[in-house]
């Protein structure tokens, strides 16, 4: 076995904790923004909009999964299907979605653990999360798998817990009294502050899309990766609405709207500060958070390492540790995201927390890189009809076109309503593709994978 491939060792149940365990740390925390921004209804139509977009994606994207299983993911299909150019777009995008997303989620650890600790600092305790997972990614992806699949069964289980406790204090005129009033935050009416909102309500389900770097890991990709996806969107749909909908109704649904810990403070109006459920919900919580933090670190390492390996990347990158781990990609990832952590407080993009913004830039790669993966969809189907396709996006050309045309939709909106974000996110692209530019020759010095090859 050579330095630069990766062992099969994941199931269906290991690839099911990726899936969800990637993306539930957004029912916990950043959802919450959204209401600031629409209120409750109008958050509930975003919601069911980019709920809608990820239904349709993931039955049209595992498709990609299962005939490509690659830990390039995105960019492996989108390289196949539009070549280098198009690979390093989708690539880079992915990038982007995957460093971007783990500081606010390391954040949000910190202030829950602020919560029970009020003298410990958040951005210390965020920065130890790095340091003790990236560790734990290090030693091994069978460890870090299982461990994984441990804490999402956790979080799901405590999300469901949340939902039972504050039931009795639930009211729905609670939820939708000034149901809309978020909308004029930013003197923006109603339609506005629906589409305003999309950064927020796909956190309910970024990077679950991020199983697919652990294809060249999973047992039987074919069989596996299909079982896990329809089964995390289905966990996670049901989770958002779930969570979304009895957090707001259980008092000033206005106080949670601008904070990194919504249900903590939530299950405090029904049951008190004393109450073991809310110190239960802290400590079990910070699962869902890990399980996110964790999932995305594992997800950004093998995108490091695929670009890398391919020579889109300093090839540095690709090399994997004694413990067969891309031990590299993980810790340039992990110092991309502690400068972010420090640089709270020092720039401000828009009026946005540092939260905010993380997850509206995690958002933009992921958009680009949704519309990447549907268009390498349509475009393999015509230029490589014969690929072996084990699970066919079901209702083609329907379905994947749901998917494609909300995603144009939710990028046009982010790009109106975060503009200088969006000229940052641009930058970050182009210095991708200069460097691209600049190193064909590294490209070109590279072994041939069968799997980026028509």
């Amino acid at each position: 076995m050579t330095t630069t491939t990766l062992k099969p060792t994941l199931g269906t149940l290991h690839l099911w904790g990726i899936a969800v365990g990637l993306v539930i740390s957004g029912e916990y925390f950043g959802w919450s923004y959204g209401w600031g921004v629409a209120g409750t209804l109008g958050f509930l139509v975003t919601t069911l909009m980019v709920a809608a977009m990820y239904s349709c994606f993931i039955f049209s994207f595992t498709e990609l999964t299962t005939a490509i299983p690659h830990a390039g993911g995105p960019f492996a299909y989108s390289r196949r299907a539009f070549g280098p150019a198009g690979g390093m777009i989708a690539g880079m995008a992915t990038l982007i979605e995957f460093v971007f997303a783990p500081p606010a989620i390391a954040m949000a650890i910190g202030a829950y653990l602020n919560v029970q600790f009020p003298g410990l600092d958040p951005k210390l305790a965020a920065v130890g999360a790095y340091l003790i997972f990236m560790t734990l990614n290090i030693l091994g992806v069978s460890i870090a798998a299982t461990f994984e699949l441990v804490v999402t069964v956790l979080a799901v289980v405590e999300l469901l817990v949340f939902m039972g406790v504050v039931a009795p204090g639930f009211s729905f005129s609670n939820f939708v009294i000034d149901g809309w009033a978020g909308s004029n935050v930013f003197g923006l009416p109603a339609i506005a502050g629906i589409f305003a909102a999309i950064p927020f309500a796909i956190w309910f389900f970024l990077a679950i899309e991020g199983a697919a770097m652990a294809a060249e890991e999973a047992k039987d990709p074919k069989r596996t990766i299909p079982r896990a996806y329809v089964g995390g969107i289905l966990t996670l749909v049901f989770l958002a609405l779930g969570v979304m909908v009895m957090a707001g109704g259980v008092g000033d649904w206005k106080a949670l709207s601008g904070i990194n810990d919504p249900l903590p403070q939530a299950m405090k109006a029904v049951v008190g500060e004393n109450s073991g459920w809310l110190h239960m919900l802290v400590w079990i919580g910070l699962f869902g958070l890990v399980a996110s933090f964790h999932g995305i670190i594992l997800g950004y390492s093998r995108q490091f390492f695929a670009l890398a390996r391919a020579g889109y990347l300093p090839p540095a990158l690709a090399k994997l540790s004694r413990f067969h781990t891309p031990h590299r990609a993980i810790i340039a990832g992990g110092l991309v995201g502690i400068g972010a952590i420090f640089s709270d407080g020092l720039i401000n993009l828009q009026g946005m927390s540092l939260t905010a913004a993380m997850i509206t830039m995690s958002v933009f790669g992921a958009i680009v890189m949704y519309i990447m993966s549907m268009l390498s969809l349509f475009r393999l189907r015509k230029t490589e009809p014969n690929l072996e396709r084990t699970f066919k996006a079901p209702g083609y050309p329907l379905v994947p076109g749901i998917a494609l045309g909300l995603a144009l939709v939710c990028l046009a909106a982010m790009i109106w309503f975060n503009g200088t974000i969006a000229l940052l996110f641009l930058g970050l692209m182009s210095i991708g593709m200069v460097y691209f530019l600049l190193t064909g020759a590294q490209r070109d010095a590279v072994p041939a994978d069968a799997l980026l090859q028509p």
